[in-house]
């Protein structure tokens, strides 16, 4: 591509230090969680979809909050003063966060109560206030409470023999005021609402499922109204006063001293238990009819200040809205989609189906010998292909070791079970578990002890660095020797995420790959000091130079007159040394498309700096997770996959692996699957020069496109075409 006329202007005298060239890092995620909300907002997704991204919004900003929110206020409590790239010091971030989120979550709980409430009304899914019930559903709650609520509670007195308790983090919880007699002293309690032993929603019998003489396909009350309504029974010959419902959101990031940790699973089970109740509170939710007076003694007691403070009008802890997607009622979810079997792995798959002999089965491996294979996830099965490998491997005599990461899994993992028979098989079975993945650490911590005990080698990651990279290796004696099999992916070894997120995987013979991870296995559970890799690109040791210097090569082709094209697709683009890149190669004409779905610092549309950069992100039925980056090369255009965003945690403090897909049919694979992507006018949303998003609408006539149903379709045809 020729250089544009725009690029030949004089360019901008500057290093690119100027913060204004940079959007901030949590705005940019409010931002994202903003698009997740729209989902739900938005008519054209069906009724309990939009419940789901309501409680998706929901559950993001409980993460956002116990770690991000949480470290900006470690850091105003510590002086620090420092600015971000886009000049922000942590106390003007928590003001700007607050800013910026006040207006969504009222925005959300209006929607939810105006008009998401009505519409479930109208398909006959009622979720009543207890005051809207008649007698008889009322006497029914009131068993209900009596028989399986009432012995689970615990009020807590808050007087001066009894300290104000410690409240567990996201607990939903009631603050009760009450009187002994008309003129005594108001007392203070607390009553924690179950939300870990009962259902949130308590659902009526079928005799009673009915509301203004109409039946319904599901009606109940939310668990701390029917507690509301019955506190009498908890404080017996005290008169209730009042009683407010709030939520604690607690700082939940781990600290853990690994250099001091002689055990790092001790440790981190020790810092887990501190998790739900150790932490510092970091916000309050509050029902906006609380008093001042009960507002007060709250924020004194857990140390808050208005600032942390959320109010909210009508039902509270949306996340649990997510339990409403179960309900039987397909013409309200999104047309049910099962992933296909890959058109090569079919045999092998009807092999397996059929019970033929470990022989037949080891068609697989001579898949992968003819050439590599590339699988799309959810459009293609995970167990099919992923999890087929490792099993098979698990199982083949000629076997002789397994090698892998584990990140994330799921509970009932096919993967941990097939590495155990593996072990028991007597082969070599050596496992990296990231204890430190957050909010999977216990899992983790569990599946750890139960390889341990098969005989698995486990290692826990190295001192400092996160390994975040999802590869196996598997070493195979052959007739002519031993030969090595990879997987090389985006995604998590976990078969429940694999339906819910995009994510791709290599398998490949290829001998170098196959070198490349037995150097990487022996850095991450020996003492190996590997600096040099033949193909992988690994952090923290060559993945950030070798990135930069793929795009300063472009920007070389673009300065020698040739046309300079860069596409990447991750889940976040932070990094300001490869931001600055991007601008310079914006600046002398290469043509820059980003297909971001979270945080993006980068500022595209700017003139004389980033006018030939575009700025996508994609928000639909599953999350986009996978990383792509293609490199046009003047021609001999390198595409790479893997684990790794651009981010400094990604490129300095994780051990992340990203592959090269050399096969020429993969790499128009991969080509197509971006161009989709870029068509996309349904879900993809482009950024603006200002920091707000755009989604993109159909033009007049044309048809709607989002790539996730293009894709789906696509993998459809490529089933029925073999």
């Amino acid at each position: 591509m020729a250089k544009t006329k725009e690029s030949r202007k004089p360019l901008p005298d500057t290093s690119f230090t100027d913060a204004a060239y940079y959007f901030n890092r949590e705005l940019s995620w409010l931002e994202f969680n903003r698009r997740v909300l729209s989902e739900a907002l938005d008519p054209r997704t069906p009724l309990l979809e939009r419940l789901k991204f309501m409680a998706i919004f929901s559950s993001n900003l409980d993460e956002f909050f116990m770690v991000r929110v949480a470290v900006l206020m470690h850091q105003v409590d510590a002086n620090v003063t420092s600015l971000t790239p886009d000049g922000r010091t942590p106390q003007k971030q928590l003001e700007d966060i607050s800013k910026v989120l006040r207006p969504m979550v009222v925005e959300q709980h209006e929607h939810f109560e105006k008009v998401l409430r009505p519409e479930l009304a109208a398909n006959g899914i009622h979720l009543l206030n207890y005051i809207d019930l008649n007698q008889e559903q009322r006497l029914y709650l009131q068993q209900y409470f009596e028989k399986r609520i009432f012995p689970v509670l615990t009020p807590l007195a808050v007087d001066p023999s009894h300290p104000f308790p410690h409240m567990s983090n996201l607990s939903l919880n009631l603050a009760v005021v009450v009187k002994a007699s008309a003129h005594s002293e108001e007392k203070f309690a607390r009553v924690k609402v179950p939300t870990s032993n009962l259902p949130r929603f308590i659902p009526l019998p079928e005799d009673l499922q009915h509301h203004n003489g109409k039946s319904t396909v599901w009606t109940g009350v939310p668990l701390e109204q029917v507690i509301a309504h019955n506190l009498e029974m908890l404080f017996p010959g005290m008169s209730i006063q009042e009683y407010s419902l709030f939520r604690l959101t607690r700082d939940a990031d781990l600290e853990v001293e690994e250099e001091e940790a002689d055990d790092l699973l001790l440790a981190i089970q020790q810092e887990l238990r501190k998790r739900h109740f150790a932490g510092f509170a970091v916000r309050m939710e509050i029902h906006s009819s609380m008093p001042k007076s009960v507002r007060k003694r709250l924020m004194q007691e857990l140390d808050l200040s208005e600032d942390d403070v959320y109010e909210v009008d009508g039902l509270m802890s949306l996340k649990d809205l997510m339990t409403f997607i179960s309900l039987p009622l397909p013409h309200l979810k999104d047309p049910s989609w099962s992933s296909v079997i890959p058109p090569r792995l079919q045999h092998a798959n009807h092999l397996l189906a059929e019970g033929a002999s470990l022989d037949d089965r080891n068609d697989l491996f001579a898949i992968i010998r003819e050439h590599d294979l590339l699988v799309h996830h959810p459009y293609e099965s995970f167990s099919a292909s992923v999890e087929l490998f490792i099993i098979q491997a698990a199982i083949d005599p000629k076997v002789q070791a397994i090698k892998m990461t584990l990140y994330r899994t799921s509970g009932d993992s096919p993967i941990i079970n097939a590495l155990i028979t593996a072990a028991e098989n007597g082969k070599q079975v050596a496992v990296l578990v990231e204890l430190k993945a957050r909010f999977d650490e216990e899992n983790n911590i569990n599946w750890a002890r139960k390889l341990e005990e098969a005989g698995v080698h486990v290692v826990y990651g190295l001192v400092g660095l996160k390994t975040h990279t999802k590869v196996v290796l598997v070493v195979r004696q052959e007739s002519d020797g031993i030969r090595r099999y990879v997987h090389i992916g985006t995604g998590n070894y976990n078969s429940k995420t694999a339906r819910l997120y995009t994510d791709l995987g290599l398998l490949s013979c290829q001998e170098d790959l196959g070198a490349d991870l037995t150097d990487l296995f022996n850095y991450l559970t020996g003492y190996s000091q590997q600096k040099a890799y033949r193909k992988l690109l690994v952090a923290p040791v060559s993945l950030r130079s070798r990135m930069l210097a793929m795009i300063q090569r472009e920007i070389d082709h673009a300065k020698n007159g040739k046309s300079g094209r860069i596409i990447a697709k991750m889940n976040s683009l932070v990094d300001s040394q490869i931001i600055a890149l991007l601008y310079e190669a914006s600046q002398v004409g290469v043509q820059i498309d980003l297909i971001v779905r979270g945080i993006c610092c980068l500022r595209p549309g700017v003139e004389g700096v980033s006018e030939n950069i575009r700025v996508i992100s994609i928000v639909g039925r599953y999350l986009e997770h996978s990383r792509i980056f293609y490199f046009q090369n003047d021609g001999k255009e390198e595409v790479y996959i893997g684990s790794a965003d651009w981010m400094p945690r990604n490129l300095d403090r994780r051990v992340e692996a990203i592959t090269p897909v050399e096969d020429p049919d993969l790499v128009k694979d991969l080509e197509e699957i971006l161009s989709v992507m870029l068509s996309d006018n349904r879900q993809a949303w482009e950024l603006q020069p200002d920091g707000s998003y755009v989604q993109r609408r159909p033009k007049e006539g044309e048809p709607p496109r989002s790539s996730q149903e293009m894709l789906t379709k696509m993998a459809h045809e490529s089933v029925v075409e073999s």
